[in-house]
């Protein structure tokens, strides 16, 4: 499995659970970011197209049948979806890998797998859910419903483009919500192998469209009228913007966003462990992955050494064609990927950091948009390269003193999206975890688990996905007062 050379086409666009020609004639072509050519080529969604998406989504939420269906039946659907998914994620891996750059071995675990067990996790979520709930009210009996919200919108990013729509689209599906999805210009094609799935699921018409577009007509999308709810995975600056578009409906909305997450190795952590366990989810997805452990705090005392075995692990990391088997990180998804994260590293070095390893386009490429795994020790956390977060694979190494400092220093960012601690000490590091103020956390270990809420502090984001936290965002909330009394039949 190496270069991928066909030209993947569609002329079609998904809209309301069927294949139907496109309003617009204007197309988005797919480039390799390995290969810098053309791969792919579909329709760009239209606002018109988008009119067209929501109004379907509009009348199945309101009179068609899938939020009248029982549990159980929208669960047979979903798991229709699931298990087609399965069979065929190595296909889906392999789109996505030829599409945004990730390692083909990453891609099966981290793209195509985990979006699987989102859609299984949603499925068990779903099945223990309150619905309905009585309480003793001050003034009486009441009776409390959650309802689902109505039409969502889904936009989703080009990093992890299936995981990211799983975890949208399965709690609001199975919620009885009706949803549109927006996905990326620069994977769209891998959203046409979730249309194939979905239609041959037996979604009933208007419960599902999927549409490739630019951000002006996600915009459109987000500030429709006739949507209820917007979730959305992307950056801080446009998930301002979606926020600011969706106010002026009040339309409710889910924020996923960035992060610059720090993994803090106290001074009794095991090294060859913790390097073990940083380093692939610190260069994850090619460094474009918003929960990144892109801070490594290392206590003085045992930094040099530290810094020694991370630089020896990132300068041996396997750059090269994201769909050979053996790669252990590709290209970046794009051109301006790429120049931003050089744009870092010489202001990394402008602002007095240190490059341990990497720094440059690997000369083994001669084409693709590839930049070295790099790592900056001699880091100051006031510093830029400390503070935004890169989206590419450029890590700090920053230096503390005492544990109060590296809480310190992991608090101190904007960002509170991740983390991690590693330590001989479980309950010292579970202690850790309690005071950083960041959405997920993890003791000896990176972990995501899609039964417990994902989200982030600060401007890391707004809302949760998975688990009941996450299921319990496409839901409203109604409240039924019943008279005094009044005892169930």
């Amino acid at each position: 499995m190496t270069e991928r050379t066909e030209l993947v086409e569609h002329g079609r666009l998904f809209i309301g659970g069927e294949f139907t020609d496109p309003l617009s004639t204007e197309v988005i072509e797919v480039i390799s970011p390995h290969t810098e050519q053309i791969i792919g080529r579909v329709p760009h969604a239209s606002e018109a197209d988008v009119d067209r998406a929501v109004a379907a989504a509009r009348q199945a939420f309101d009179e068609g049948p899938w939020p009248r269906m029982t549990l159980d039946e929208r669960i047979a659907v979903i798991t229709r979806i699931k298990d087609a998914f399965a069979v065929r994620h190595e296909e889906f891996a392999r789109l996505i890998s030829a599409q945004n750059g990730t390692p083909y071995s990453a891609s099966v675990m981290v793209q195509a797998l985990a979006a699987m067990m989102v859609w299984d996790s949603a499925i068990t979520v779903a099945r223990t859910f309150p619905y309905e709930e009585r309480r003793d009210g001050v003034l009486g009996p009441l009776l409390v419903r959650r309802e689902p919200v109505g039409v969502v919108a889904a936009v989703v990013p080009w990093n992890v483009p299936q995981f990211t729509a799983a975890a949208k689209l399965a709690p609001a599906l199975l919620a009885g919500c009706t949803a549109v999805l927006k996905v990326s210009p620069e994977t769209p094609l891998d959203a046409y192998l979730l249309a194939e799935i979905a239609e041959e699921a037996g979604l009933p018409p208007g419960v599902l469209s999927i549409l490739p577009a630019d951000r002006e007509v996600s915009e459109y999308l987000v500030g429709h009228r006739d949507v209820d709810k917007v979730s959305f995975t992307g950056s801080v600056a446009a998930g301002r913007r979606v926020m600011e578009v969706a106010s002026r409906n009040l339309t409710r909305v889910t924020l996923e966003l960035g992060g610059k997450s720090a993994a803090v190795i106290l001074p009794d952590a095991d090294l060859e462990a913790a390097v073990a366990g940083i380093v692939p989810f610190a260069w994850m997805i090619n460094g474009q992955a918003c929960v990144a452990q892109t801070r490594i705090l290392a206590p003085r005392s045992r930094y040099e050494e530290i810094a020694e075995a991370f630089a020896a692990a990132a300068g041996a990391l396997r750059v090269g064609d994201p769909l050979d088997p053996t790669t252990e990180l590709g290209p970046l998804v794009a051109r301006r990927q790429q120049q931003r994260s050089l744009d870092y590293i010489r202001l990394g070095q402008e602002e007095g950091a240190k490059i341990l390893t990497g720094g440059n386009v690997p000369a083994s490429q001669e084409r693709g948009w590839y930049v070295e795994p790099t790592l900056f020790g001699s880091v100051d956390n006031s510093m830029r390269i400390a503070r935004e977060e890169i989206f590419g694979p450029v890590i700090c190494l920053i230096p503390y003193g005492d544990e109060a400092e590296a809480v310190r220093i992991a608090d101190d960012s904007p960002y509170g999206l991740s983390g991690s601690v590693w330590t001989a000490d479980t309950e010292r590091g579970i202690d850790v975890a309690r005071r950083v103020r960041t959405g997920t956390y993890s003791v000896n270990t990176f972990s995501l688990d899609m039964l417990g809420p994902f989200g982030g502090y600060k401007n890391s984001g707004l809302g949760r996905e998975f688990g009941p936290e996450g299921y319990g965002e496409f839901f409203e909330h109604k409240m039924i007062h019943l008279p005094a009394g009044y005892r169930e039949a």
